[in-house]
């Protein structure tokens, strides 16, 4: 067997191996606290079911800590809650819709 490529295009690099800072000393942790995907914020229907059912209904919003998935906020429909995910400012921490 062939060794296995990444598809798309050559000029994107995998994120199969990850770049290591040879001056960071905690480089090669990093790559564990990158959230899944990497989607740092995430929403999740209230009271369960999938995510694209009952777009009236509120939602959980939850952001990534580094470790894990934690609820910091609530939004009133699926249109806020896709709103709070595709925030263009990445520091805006701010969840008290």
């Amino acid at each position: 067997m062939g060794k296995h490529r990444r598809p798309g295009p050559p000029n994107q690099l995998s994120r199969a191996t990850a770049h290591v800072d040879p001056n960071d000393p905690l480089a090669a942790y990093v790559k564990r606290r990158r959230a899944p995907l990497d989607q740092y914020r995430r929403h999740r229907p209230l009271h369960g079911g999938g995510g694209h059912l009952h777009p009236s209904e509120a939602r959980v919003l939850e952001e990534w800590t580094g470790f894990a998935y934690e609820p910091v906020g609530t939004a009133p429909d699926l249109a806020a809650a896709q709103a709070w995910v595709h925030d263009l400012d990445p520091g805006a921490m701010d969840c008290e819709e």
